[in-house]
Order: C-alpha cells, then structure tokens, then sequence
C-alpha cells in the first residue's frame, strides 16, 4: 500500500482515513484515481456512516463503493455486534480490493452464479458459517474478526498467522484459480509444480485433520495447511505473493530500505540489500524474493526487539519460490 497525502494541507493520511487529522478536511478514497480525495466534491458510499468506509462512490453501484457493490450479503442493521464485525471485515477487504486492482487483476461483480461476490456472515441460531470459497462466492464468518476468537483458532490450530485480510488473500487465490488457471493452457504446469487437482477434495481434507503431522512439508510448502490438496497450496501461494507484493509497494512508498547489517564481521555485513518496489511485474521472481529476503529478517528483528513474534513466521524455499514464480507469471500474464 503507497502511502496518501491530504490534497488540502499535505500531510500523511492513511488509507482508512475520513478526516485529516492535521486540518480536519473531510476526505475519501477514490480508486478510480487511485488517490485521497476532498470528500466535499464527490459522491460517497453509502456505507460511509454504518460501517467507516471511506469509498467514492461507484458510478454502477447503486450507492455502493467499488468494494461493498461485491459483497451480496451482510449482516442486518439489528445486530450490533455483527455489525461492528462487518466493519473489520470490509475493512480489510477494501485493502485487498485495492490490491487487486494495482495489480491490474479481473475483478468481475458476481451476477447470479457468475463472477466475484462476498458473503459475509455471522453465525446466529446455531447456524455453522465456514469461511471458504464455491464458484467464485467468497464467504467469510464474521466472528473472524473478533480478536479472541481469531487468537484461540490460531492456537488450537497450530497456525503461525492468521488475519482477516489473511483470510480474504487465501480465498481470492481460489477465484483466481478459477479464473486464470482451470481449463486454461496452465492448469498442465500448474499440475506438474502443485500436484494433480483432480483429487477428490474430501478426501483430502479428511486425510489432513486426521493424519495429524503432515511430516517434512516445509521444503515444499508455505505452511501445513497447504500440503492438504494442490488448491490449498495454490491459494496459500498466491495470499504470500499478495502479502509481498503489498510489503514492497509500502517499503518504495515511505522510502524503507535494508542495507545490510553493520558492526558484525564479513561475510554477514552488507550482504543484505533490500528496496521496495511500486510495481513488482516489471521484475522476476528472483530479483522480488532478494528484496523481500532482507526485509523479511528485518521486521522480524523489530518485531523480537519488541518482545512480539515475527512479523513474517514463514521460510521461502527454493520449491516455494518456484510456486511464486508460476503464480507471478500468472498475474503479469493478465
């Protein structure tokens, strides 16, 4: 994410904002331009007071923004809570919507069975609400976005990280499967570096919670829960090249670079070089990894000087990096 300014005074305004902080201008993002705007001058989404979004309006989305027009069911306004949840969760899903949108990736609104959509759920009268992904419809519960909840599924789960917008990146690597991969030219390399597709899913996934360790997945897989079926891997795959490529538009945009440690004996020192980059599709896999590599160590030494986890509790192998290259190849080629 590239970092805003307020177009009255200057001053640094995040993506979320609706108001300066330094002038108190009342502002909007517009992504059409990809920019903070003066809300004053333009037509704003009508969930800006519900639920804290700060989008334009979408000229075809009936008072909706860009990003709520694809969510086709939410929560009622009776319920507060879920209400407050939903907040969190479209939240994160402006953030992601806006990627994809850098990226020059597809974005089709679901009409009918057809196309992206988002159901986003909360859990009543004893109703059980899975996130996943089905034909492009992406549901997601909304209790996700209680922290404790969140915190306690990850532990009992063994899961180094888990976030919404880590949700939302996991289940659009699934829609884009479908819309780049399946029944197209690539699904042939795609088998032959992810494995065969073709395998009943339920079989897979009970085989996953009930064979317990998966063993030495960690040479090919980004995490555990990858190795339960070549979807899975895929979509985990594509939510890192989405957390890196995000990672490396921040760095270029506030100027953060990695040069390397000092004070410690060679070879160590200044063998480590890292600079963001705006736009990653005019470079290779390779030359993205070496940025992300010293960045990576970087925020992880932050964050344990903090007495907090890695910020980044993965390790990209070279069969991992292999899985990135065919995903990054797959974006550039839209």
């Amino acid at each position: 994410m590239r970092v805003f300014a307020c177009p009255k005074c200057g001053a640094w305004v995040e993506f979320e904002d609706r108001m300066c902080l330094a002038c108190s201008t009342s502002l909007a993002y517009s992504p059409d331009r990809d920019d903070i705007v003066l809300a004053d001058a333009e037509v704003l989404c009508g969930f800006r007071e519900q639920i804290g979004c700060n989008w334009v309006a979408d000229p075809e989305g009936d008072g909706e923004c860009a990003s709520d027009r694809l969510t086709v069911e939410r929560p009622g306004e009776g319920d507060p809570v879920a209400i407050v949840q939903l907040a969190v969760a479209e939240q994160a899903k402006r953030r992601l919507v806006r990627q994809l949108r850098h990226l020059g990736l597809p974005i089709e609104v679901r009409a009918g069975d057809h196309g992206l959509g988002f159901a986003l759920k909360s859990p009543a009268d004893g109703e059980q609400v899975l996130t996943g992904h089905a034909d492009g419809l992406i549901t997601i519960n909304l209790t996700e976005a209680s922290d404790p909840h969140r915190e306690e599924v990850r532990i009992q789960l063994g899961e180094p990280y888990r976030t919404m917008l880590g949700h939302l990146r996991h289940e659009i690597g699934h829609y884009y499967w479908l819309v780049l991969v399946d029944e197209q030219p690539e699904v042939e390399p795609f088998r032959q570096l992810f494995g065969d597709e073709r395998q009943d899913y339920g079989d897979a996934l009970t085989a996953h919670y009930g064979n317990g360790d998966a063993g030495d997945w960690a040479t090919d897989h980004i995490s555990q829960y990858a190795t339960m079926h070549p979807w899975e891997d895929f979509a985990e795959t594509f939510a890192h090249y989405l957390h890196i490529a995000d990672v490396l538009e921040t760095t270029a945009s506030v100027g953060v670079t990695v040069d390397g440690p000092t004070g410690v004996p060679a070879p160590l020192a200044g063998s480590i070089s890292s600079r963001g980059a705006a736009d990653i599709s005019g470079l290779t896999m390779p030359e993205v990894l070496t940025r992300w590599h010293g960045f990576s160590l970087a925020v992880n030494a932050i964050n344990r000087s903090m007495g907090e986890p890695d910020l980044y509790p993965f390790v990209l192998t070279p069969a991992i990096g292999e899985k990135l290259a065919q995903v990054h190849d797959l974006v550039r080629g839209v």
